[in-house]
Order: structure tokens, then sequence, then C-alpha cells
């Protein structure tokens, strides 16, 4: 995928994570893990929130998973005068899973190096893996440098690298990448050609560069999977405390995966949508202990859910809520062709209308739904864009 220009670079790698949290919105509330901000500009991008080609994944239309990993090099490391290494866990990647693309992003800008005349002829950069104990380095990439007008992203196909690095009986070690500049024969510091910049001269993980990793899972995603990585991260991170330690602090949403906060808002805060007739509150319909002829007929009912609400926002960044809908009413006889029954529902409410005691009418459930893209920070902390399947109901029918 090309580079995107300076206004894309400038859009996704302002620098500050002040800025990254501002870029997450107001509700986003993990203070230990900032959204790279290459990541939230994807999000924007796929979620139809920003122009089109504001920025772009590797092979994203044939991807359900986009998890960016973080450079874990330390800057001893990647300062080097002759080559700049990068290291990104890339072992919370499920094996079953495909790799479709994947990119090495790195921020490049203007040099703040001093001036030492010109660099002559033209610089090369080559990219490639870091020599091992058994095996040498293998080249990647080499290109020009060229010329840099402003602040841009030099993007490497690194798809073939993780998807060997995976082969590995080493795989769960971090895959390591070197990126070398020379001029003709000589070695050149790539921080001279302005690679590797990083804001402010920090060395913040949301300003510097990225892997994107575009996947494709062949099983059917849950959120139940990744709620269940949740707790297990936060369990662990219970048994590394002190055991004099009270316990999760107040209000923590990892501490409510599971627990009692969220259950209680569940079911208490967001499971009854206004109007509804839940809770006897007035104009929502039929008030508790009316019989099935006071009720609606089967239809979609507003259902607002607010991740925040339910003690999700130090993971979930972005949306923090969504209109999910429900469907409620009773599936009586005659049933409407534009709810869809099945034959089976359309035998079974025939049988209730005519002895209700031999069998309980048809339910008023989803029959279309439709998915919605999350962008959140999994139990590695790595920043994952996933779309969701049946998130949203569509249409109710009898079943």
């Amino acid at each position: 995928a090309p580079a995107p220009g300076p206004s894309a670079f400038q859009a996704a790698a302002a620098p500050g994570a002040r800025g990254a949290r501002r870029a997450a919105g107001p509700g986003f509330r993990n203070g230990s893990v900032v959204p790279h901000h290459f990541m939230m500009s994807l999000y924007r991008s796929l979620a139809g929130r920003a122009p089109e080609g504001a920025a772009s994944a590797p092979g994203h239309s044939r991807a359900d998973t986009i998890t960016g990993f973080a450079d874990q090099a330390a800057q001893d490391e990647s300062a080097s005068e002759t080559g700049q290494k990068f290291l990104f866990d890339v072992s919370s990647l499920p094996h079953a899973d495909e790799v479709v693309g994947a990119e090495l992003r790195i921020p490049r800008r203007e040099s703040r190096e001093p001036a030492t005349g010109s660099v002559t002829p033209s610089p090369l950069l080559l990219l490639s893996t870091c020599p091992g104990a058994t095996q040498p380095p293998h080249l990647l990439h080499s290109r020009p440098a060229g010329s840099l007008d402003g602040a841009r992203w030099e993007v490497f196909d690194v798809a073939d690298a993780v998807r060997s690095h995976r082969r590995e009986p080493q795989g769960s070690r971090p895959l390591c990448l070197v990126l070398h500049a020379v001029a003709g024969s000589s070695p050149l510091a790539p921080r001279r050609l302005g690679v590797g910049w990083r804001g402010g001269g920090g060395t913040a993980a949301e300003e510097g560069a990225l892997l994107v990793v575009s996947s494709r899972t062949h099983r059917k995603e849950s959120l139940f999977r990744e709620i269940r990585a949740q707790a297990r991260a936060l369990r662990a991170a219970l048994a590394a405390e002190a055991p004099s330690a009270p316990g999760p602090r107040v209000g923590s949403p990892k501490a409510a995966v599971g627990g009692r906060r969220w259950r209680r808002t569940a079911l208490a805060g967001t499971r009854v949508a206004p109007g509804s007739g839940g809770g006897g509150g007035a104009g929502g319909g039929a008030g508790r202990g009316a019989g099935r002829r006071g009720r609606s007929r089967c239809s979609r009912k507003p259902l607002h859910v607010d991740f925040k609400e339910l003690g999700w926002d130090d993971w979930i960044i972005a949306p923090l809520d969504y209109e999910a809908y429900h469907c409620e009413g009773v599936c009586d006889f005659p049933l409407r062709s534009h709810l869809e029954p099945t034959n089976h529902a359309i035998i079974q409410t025939l049988l209730n209308s005519m002895a209700p005691d031999a069998a309980p009418a048809s339910c008023c459930v989803p029959a279309r739904l439709s998915p919605i893209s999350i962008l959140y920070i999994d139990a590695a902390n790595n920043v994952v864009y996933k779309q969701y399947e049946d998130m949203v109901v569509e249409a109710c029918g009898c079943r």
C-alpha cells in the first residue's frame, strides 16, 4: 500500500500522548496504554468517519482483524549509527489465523541532525531481518530513500517475514527487523535521513514505528473470547500484586469484566429500552403483569449500548456506544408475512392459538443482524481493529 501524504501523516502521527488520548475520545480511560495515532486514523477511515484514503492497511478487504504492534526496541538498541532495530512481539496472533498482509510503518520527517555536507550518491534504505544465532540476516527491501518534503510514513511490505517468523520453532520470540542506510559503499545513520523520528524527541510507542498485521480468522468471532482474555489478564495482574493489596482499584473496568458491576449494569441499566414497557415506566406500553393481549406485536425496539456503563471503557477505544436494538412483542395468530416466520413457527403459533397449553407461542427474535467494527486493546496491550458480526438487529421475526 502506498504511504499517505504529509497531511495523512500529520493526522495519524501528531506528537504527544495527550493528543492521542484526545483522538481516542474523552470516554476512553485506560491510563497505561495510549493508542497509536495510525490505528486511530485507520479506525476512522475504515469506519467511514474520515475521508477515503486517509489511512489504509494491507489486505484489509480480506481481513477481519487488523492488529498494530508497537516497537519494543530499547532506545540504545534502535539508535545505532549504522542501523535502526525494531522489535515486535507478535506472539498474541492466533496460530490458526491467516496473515493476509503486514506492513512495517516507520515515521519519517526532515532530519534534525546538523548538516555535514551533501550526501552523495543518493542514499538507499535497506530493510532486513536481524542476524540470529544460526541464521544470517535476510534482505527484505532495498530502495532509494528519496527526497523528503514535510513528513510521511516509510512503508515496507513484511508479510512474508511475519509468516516465516510464525513458522519458526522460536516463534514466541519477538520479530526483529533492522533498517540500514547507505550512501554508495558507506554506511549512513538512518536518523540523518529523518527515519524513525519520534515526536518531541521522546520514545512514546504511540509515535514510533508500527507493525500493522491484517489477519483473517476461520472461526466465528465472539466478544466472549476477548472478555475471557481480559479477565485472564486481570487475574494474572492481581496475582502479581502483593497479597496485602486490597484488590482491584475502585472503578477499574478490567475488574468489572465478569464482575458484579458488569452484571448489575447490564441487567439494570442497559437491558430495558425507554418506552419498551419494562420496569413499569410511563408511556412505555403495557406494564408489569399485563397479558399477551396487552402487548404489542413483535417488532424492533430501541436498545442503546454504552460500553462505558458496562465498565469496558479501558479496553474498548471506539465506539464507546452504539445502537444495538432488540426484538420485543408477541407472535400471535395470524402471523404477519413481514415477520418472516419459519414453517415451524407457523405451526407452533397455530397450535398455541387453538390450545395454549399444548405449545408455547413462537418467540420474537432477531431475524437479520449486521456487524460493527470495534477498536480495542487486547490482553497483550496491542491495539486491534476487528469487525464483529451480529451486533445490530436489523429486523425481527417469529421463530
